[in-house]
């Protein structure tokens, strides 16, 4: 499954992230997702939980932008536009 791929990378790419920001949790992953990328929030939403599991990011909440925009340049393309969580140093915690 193409969709369980892509999450499964996307959760590196968290945890790579969540490394470099100091969380010890991952609470929320904001995507943006490009309308000629062929994912959408209704695609990987409900395999999230799955592949998640057991890492870093085990019960966050994953948020995509789905973009309708054909002209956007980045309109193939999945971006990671945010990871919060327990630890973050903006946040205080």
């Amino acid at each position: 499954m193409h969709e369980q791929a892509l999450l499964r990378d996307l959760v590196r790419k968290v945890d790579e992230v969540a490394t470099a920001e100091g969380l010890r949790q991952v609470t929320r992953i904001r995507l943006w997702a490009g309308a000629l990328s062929h994912v959408s929030a209704s695609a990987i939403g409900p395999m999230w939980a799955d592949v998640a599991r057991g890492t870093r990011a085990d019960g966050a909440e994953l948020v995509v932008e789905d973009s309708q925009d054909l002209d956007d340049p980045r309109a193939g393309e999945i971006v990671l536009t945010a990871v919060e969580g327990v630890g973050d140093p903006a946040a205080g915690s």
